[in-house]
Order: C-alpha cells, then sequence, then structure tokens
C-alpha cells in the first residue's frame, strides 16, 4: 500500500550529517539519527526522495531544483526541506557537500530503517545494479500528516519543487 493524502508518516528513524560550516571538508563525521516523529512535531516538511546520490537526474535537476525554489519554498511554509536516499549518511553527506546544499536541504540516508516500505514507495532497479532504491516522490508533511504525495515514473514535474510549490 502507498502512503497517502491524510495518512500519518511513519515513525521511522533516518540518518544525516549536521551542516556545520567550520568543519573541514575533508573530515567525515559519524552520521546522527533524525527521528521524524520528533523533528517534524508542529512543522511543515517537505520530504523528497531520490534513487540514488550522484545519479544523473539526481544531480543535475532534482536535487538543483529544489536549491533554486528554496526561498520560495520556505515563503510558502516549509520549515525543513529533506532530501532522502537508501545510501548510507556519508554519501548522502558527500553529495550534499558536491552540491552545496549547505543547510538549506537535510541530505538524510533512508538507512536500513525501512522508511521506503513503509511508504510503499520501493523501486527494484537490480537489472540496473542499484538493488532496490526509492522511487522518485516528494511528500509534503504538516505535524506527521501527509498532505501532499507526488510521484514521477520519469522526470521530475510531481516530485520537484514545481509540484510540491502547488500543494504548499
Amino acid at each position: 500500500m502507498t502512503i497517502s493524502v491524510g495518512d500519518s508518516l511513519p515513525h521511522d528513524v533516518l540518518t544525516y550529517v549536521p551542516y556545520d560550516p567550520k568543519r573541514d571538508p575533508m573530515a567525515c563525521p559519524a552520521p546522527v539519527k533524525f527521528d521524524l516523529s520528533k523533528e517534524l512535531k508542529g512543522k511543515k516538511a517537505v520530504i523528497f526522495a531520490i534513487p540514488g546520490a550522484f545519479t544523473p537526474t539526481c544531480s543535475e535537476q532534482h536535487v538543483p531544483a529544489f536549491l533554486e525554489k528554496y526561498d520560495e519554498l520556505k515563503k510558502k511554509g516549509a520549515d525543513l526541506i529533506i532530501c532522502v536516499a537508501v545510501n548510507d549518511g556519508f554519501v548522502m553527506d558527500a553529495f550534499g557537500q558536491h552540491l552545496k546544499v549547505k543547510d538549506k536541504i537535510i541530505m538524510a540516508s533512508e538507512g536500513g530503517s525501512g522508511f521506503f516500505d513503509h511508504l510503499g514507495l520501493t523501486l527494484d532497479l537490480t537489472k540496473a545494479g542499484m538493488g532496490v532504491r526509492s522511487q522518485r516522490f516528494a511528500l509534503v508533511v504538516d505535524d506527521l500528516k501527509v498532505t501532499y504525495v507526488g510521484v514521477d515514473d520519469s522526470g521530475v514535474d510531481k516530485s520537484g519543487p514545481a509540484g510540491v510549490l502547488t500543494a504548499l
């Protein structure tokens, strides 16, 4: 079953490396827990999933589009913007540094929590050598309630900021 508007967000824990402008770019700090049920309580969040860090569409279109529309998303009420992928927290941190997301987007790892399974939004890319990943999607979550679900089979029309902005 796929998550729908009106559902509660699963109480999963993602991992991420908090942004620190003073951190040595060569340092590899350990990822920390990001408990969705605690961190998103009373907040409006945009969560968008990418099949993989450093992949062409994710690197060239999806994440850069959210960076480009960051100010508009904030003006429309987004407290947090979270990018999540199956990649581990170290890879997501390196991907965020590569794209210079700084503190605008939390680059989170699903980290084996089953988050994508709980949402019903997995994608089997085993034949392409990538294993089981997430579908490309975006959620708007308001105080842990899902108010928007946009899933793309190709492109980023529903899962990108254009689709999300219409839902905020």
